[in-house]
């Protein structure tokens, strides 16, 4: 019974925020690197964020720095991720996903995927 689960998308408008939250069932994320990954329609699923298993260092794409923050609460066996000054351009569905320790950009390196979150940010 492994499983990744996202919640917290919706529907905002632009320089709004969201905070989306990635919750493991069946496994602990202790010792995973967990990396936040969208994918618009008819596009690539791009990297979004990711954050080491002790939490020591984070990683971001050149679009999403200094709006979004990721993070991490291991007691309660989840990650966020805070999105502010949201933009037309960050509508997608946003995956939380497994990796090593250590972040990666390789998407195959991640391992256990949610199902994913809509987030719509219209004009």
């Amino acid at each position: 019974q492994l499983q990744l689960v996202e919640s917290g998308g919706g529907l905002v408008q632009p320089g709004g925020s969201l905070r989306l939250s990635c919750a493991a069932s069946g496994f602990s994320l202790d010792y995973y690197a967990i990396g936040w990954f969208r994918q618009a329609p008819g596009k690539e699923r791009e990297g979004v964020s990711c954050i080491r298993s002790s939490g020591s260092s984070t990683n971001y794409a050149d679009s999403v720095k200094g709006r979004f923050t990721i993070s991490r609460d291991n007691a309660k066996n989840t990650v966020y991720l805070q999105m502010n000054s949201l933009k037309p351009e960050d509508t997608a569905v946003y995956y939380c996903a497994t990796g090593p320790r250590l972040c990666s950009s390789l998407i195959v390196l991640y391992d256990y995927w949610g199902q994913g979150t809509q987030v719509t940010v219209s004009s």
